[in-house]
């Protein structure tokens, strides 16, 4: 069974063409600058990666190129060949706690969700309109980054801000990155032949998220009511004072939307270093000396192992800690120093172990009091899992 697992984005939409239950990836891609001077698209298929310069106009047209060149590629003989396409989409609210086949109308309910996911859901389902029009025949599943996080308690879920604001206007802990969190679970369980397995998934990207998982339920995750809450990430603050945002307002005279903008996109990595986002760049300043950049990495890793802590104690002990997502599975630096950071807790790294790049592998010492796991994450292969599921209970 073929599956395409999508993820469209407001100005680009990556695909990956899988084959199931063999879990082979046929084909990948992204479309690039949608709706913008300069777009293109790669396509990676066979041990290639071909380059095209293409107007894109919307997600339609790009829909419409991967189609033809699947089949001009010979990667499909034709387009029957497709029996899903499975959708990430952002935010589902409480309503939507598992992921289920889309059609306009339910597409239509999503969309009431649209403003606590505004950067994200309405690129979401843009995509998934574009694949239904393509694809008439072909069954589309939504895959929703909330769902897994469903399972937590009102105890970790609710603010302790009025509760009618919870029941007039959804005001609680959502979480996100759940299909990686997910993911994560569902490997560490199997290869520890554990099913009440307690385990800490670090999902250490650009977006960054920590989850606590009992039983392959979430007890509690880092992130909030929007992705902007948490741990440092690249360009957003995670958690900081409420109290900021109109003492900034009035100092500035921003409104509330532009220091919101702020706090997503100029603060993090970036705000702290004046330099970049992204941590490779923060890690060669810090070679360098740069003070900023060293204080921004500091503050950073702080703040995951805060987290990490925190998680270990709410779970009464934590059997793995695992790092997975560009950072936490290619930074050998960040997860060292998140490491340090929680020996309290027993944990003792492997320094030779813990110096690879992108591999499923145990980096912490036998007599660490918790395993420590590098495991790079595979949202794509959940979104097609699910897929596959829905298609055979039809």
């Amino acid at each position: 069974m073929k599956i395409l697992s999508v993820n469209a984005g407001s100005s680009s939409l990556k695909f990956t063409l899988i084959e199931l239950p063999s879990e082979e990836v046929i084909a990948s891609g992204v479309f690039e600058k949608i709706g913008m001077d300069g777009s293109f698209y790669t396509i990676k298929y066979n041990g290639e990666k071909i380059r095209k310069e293409k107007s894109l106009n919307d997600h339609s047209v790009a829909v419409s190129c991967l189609m033809e060149d699947l089949v001009e590629l010979h990667v499909l003989n034709n387009l029957d060949e497709i029996e899903g396409v499975g959708h990430r989409i952002l935010h589902g609210g409480q309503e939507f706690s598992e992921s289920l086949i889309l059609n306009e109308d339910i597409i239509k309910e999503i969309s009431k969700y649209n403003e606590l996911g505004p950067l994200h859901n309405p690129a979401n389902l843009m995509g998934a309109m574009a694949f239904m029009k393509a694809l008439p025949n072909v069954v589309q599943v939504g895959v929703f980054d909330t769902a897994f996080h469903s399972s937590m308690s009102e105890r970790e879920f609710l603010y302790p801000v009025p509760y009618s604001w919870y029941e007039k206007y959804g005001v609680r802990k959502y979480g996100f990155h759940g299909t990686s969190h997910r993911y994560i679970d569902k490997t560490m369980r199997e290869y520890l032949q554990k099913d009440d397995a307690k385990i800490i998934s670090c999902h250490i990207g650009n977006g960054a998220s920590v989850t606590a998982i009992d039983s392959g339920k979430v007890v509690d995750t880092s992130m909030g009511f929007t992705p902007l809450a948490g741990v440092m990430m690249g360009t957003r603050s995670g958690d900081i004072d409420p109290s900021i945002i109109p003492f900034v307002m009035n100092k500035t005279n921003m409104s509330c939307e532009e220091v919101i903008n702020c706090l997503n996109k100029e603060s993090g990595l970036l705000g702290v270093s004046c330099l970049s986002s992204d941590s490779r760049d923060i890690e060669d300043a810090m070679e360098q000396n740069n003070e900023k950049a060293i204080l921004a990495q500091d503050i950073y890793t702080q703040r995951i192992a805060n987290y990490v802590a925190m998680y270990n104690n709410l779970l009464n002990g934590a059997d793995a800690i695992v790092f997975t997502a560009g950072v936490g599975e290619n930074s050998s630096q960040v997860r060292k120093t998140v490491c340090e950071k929680i020996k309290s807790l027993g944990v003792e790294l492997d320094l030779e172990k813990n110096n690879c790049r992108g591999e499923f592998r145990l980096i912490s010492k036998d007599d660490s009091k918790i395993a420590v796991y590098i495991l790079p994450t595979n949202e794509e292969l959940m979104i097609a899992l699910d897929t596959m599921e829905l298609i055979n209970k039809k």
